[in-house]
């Protein structure tokens, strides 16, 4: 339990300190409307929990990177940047089939995923991982049905020179091994706070509209 509070004051730190130092300069769009919702099912103990925001952006940027091409480099980023925000502590693998979130070395899995999946239309945009297992995820909870999404959809706008992009982060049906062994207080102030704070700096960074290429290139991207 200490260590893992511990874990959770270093990684927010380093989350925050690199928060406040990117924040000015180098944006290309706006984020507004920055949201959180996290909720638990007493029933069941799964987590679900949901970050949002709405990202303000150009017409003709908007038209250059809708594609499927650029969804995926819209999940490389994601990863990414868990991995720059922790400095490295954090970094993820990839295969053919998975994806794995390790702390610092590869054995010490913290999270892993089923290849990505991606849904794309005119309007809509999403890319889903199905939750696998790892340290981090309850035994009974392993290979059941928990996923992260990503979600972009195209949204009105009131100025016909600027386009409006809703962007929500969702995690659903995960079950948390801290929550089930230590109980859900300490998994609300490591693991989840953590999660959001990594989320919220995730959609923040997006004003710079900096998409990674892709590692894999299913969709064209590299």
């Amino acid at each position: 339990a200490v260590a893992a509070t511990f874990l959770a004051g270093v990684v927010g730190g380093l989350l925050l300190g690199r928060a406040r130092t990117r924040r000015s300069g180098g944006e290309r769009a706006q984020i507004v409307n920055l949201e959180d919702a996290t909720s638990l099912d007493l029933d069941t103990g799964a987590v679900r929990s949901v970050q949002r925001a709405d990202l303000v952006i150009d017409q003709e940027a908007l038209r250059d990177i809708w594609t499927p091409m650029h969804l995926e480099r819209l999940a490389r980023t994601y990863w990414r940047f868990l991995t720059r925000a922790t400095l490295g502590v954090i970094r993820v693998h990839y295969t053919e089939e998975e994806r794995y979130v390790v702390l610092l070395v590869r054995p010490l899995k913290l999270l892993s995923f089923r290849a990505p999946e991606y849904e794309m239309t005119p309007t809509r945009g999403m890319v889903r991982w199905r939750i696998e297992s790892g340290l981090l995820v309850a035994k009974h909870g392993r290979s059941g049905g928990g996923y992260l999404q990503i979600e972009v959809r195209q949204a009105p706008s009131d100025d016909p020179a600027r386009a409006q992009l809703h962007v929500e982060v969702e995690v659903a049906n995960f079950h948390p091994a801290i929550a089930s062994g230590l109980g859900r207080w300490l998994y609300n102030v490591t693991q989840s706070r953590i999660h959001v704070v990594v989320t919220h700096g995730f959609l923040r960074s997006l004003a710079r509209l900096d998409l990674a290429e892709s590692r894999v290139g299913r969709l064209g991207g590299g």
